[in-house]
């Protein structure tokens, strides 16, 4: 029988992407109203029992001195708050490059941690990038150099705001999914950028993790931001969940609570994301 209370619950939102900066309008993102949009979120996830609220990649569009006002509406969350950086969040003057993940509060820039009997890991798709690290430093020269092996295959992900993971990282997911397999724990797994479908916005190795994921057979579920119009898919065992992007419409929220039960995955979503129900 169906447990009809949930393991944990807990909320998401990806892609506030705020700044002091008039809107694009061709892409129908209005960045300062991103602020607006946060504190409306902030409020309806303080009034729900959650374990924490993971925001899933690009809290500013730009600009360094952006972070304050962000960040300055993520003090009033009641909950714990896990933040971890998208594309965007590098498009800071050089010199605050290798601040990021401080300025976010992560402990680590890939990392795992348990709640309600269920592994989460956290995966970096901006540690191999053109924006992560100034021009000369060797991850820098190692994405120039997969970007255009992937230009060349004629891959649709090979696009400059997409990123990858080095071989230490991969080889560091290759064993918290062995340990949390062997201690008997689903998976969770959250990053930026979406890995399946097939997609533009796709992490640059994302066919070497959705492998990944295939052989472990104990990730459930794979969440991400990065791509604004969403997207949802299923590959063996996992759901890859893509959410929606906050600094799109001029007015229009979007974000979502998640509930975890030991059979599946119910998304409750506010605005304009889609809420669904996940079957392991």
């Amino acid at each position: 029988m169906s447990s009809q209370n949930p393991l944990l619950r807990f909320g998401v939102i990806a892609d506030p992407q705020y700044a002091d900066a008039d809107p694009w309008l061709e892409l129908d993102r209005h960045y300062r109203n991103s602020l607006g949009k946060l504190r409306e979120a902030v409020a309806v996830l303080n009034a729900e029992d959650l374990s924490f609220v993971v925001t899933l990649g690009d809290l500013i569009d730009r600009g360094w001195e952006n972070y304050d006002a962000v960040l300055s509406i993520y003090g009033d969350l009641r909950h714990e708050s896990l933040l971890l950086p998208g594309n965007h969040d590098f498009a800071v003057s050089p010199e605050w490059l290798g601040g990021i993940h401080e300025r976010l509060g992560m402990p680590a820039a890939w990392h795992d941690f348990s709640r309600g009997g269920f592994r989460f890991v956290v995966i970096d798709g901006n540690e191999v990038s053109l924006f992560s690290t100034a021009a000369g430093d060797p991850r820098h020269e190692l994405a120039r150099r997969r970007l255009d092996a992937l230009a060349a295959a004629g891959a649709v992900n090979a696009r400059e705001w997409n990123g990858g993971m080095s071989d230490e990282q991969f080889a560091w997911l290759e064993v918290t999914l062995e340990r949390a397999s062997e201690a008997g724990e689903k998976v969770i797994v959250m990053g930026h950028y979406p890995l399946h479908p097939q997609n533009e916005h796709n992490l640059w190795d994302c066919e070497r993790l959705t492998g990944l994921f295939a052989r472990s057979g104990n990730v459930v579920a794979y969440l991400n931001g990065h791509n604004h119009a969403g997207n949802l898919g299923r590959d063996g065992n996992t759901w890859y969940v893509n959410f929606k992007g906050m600094v799109d419409t001029e007015a229009e929220n979007t974000f979502a609570v998640v509930e975890v039960f030991p059979d599946r995955i119910v998304i409750a979503g506010h605005g304009r994301e889609e809420s669904r129900l996940l079957p392991f």
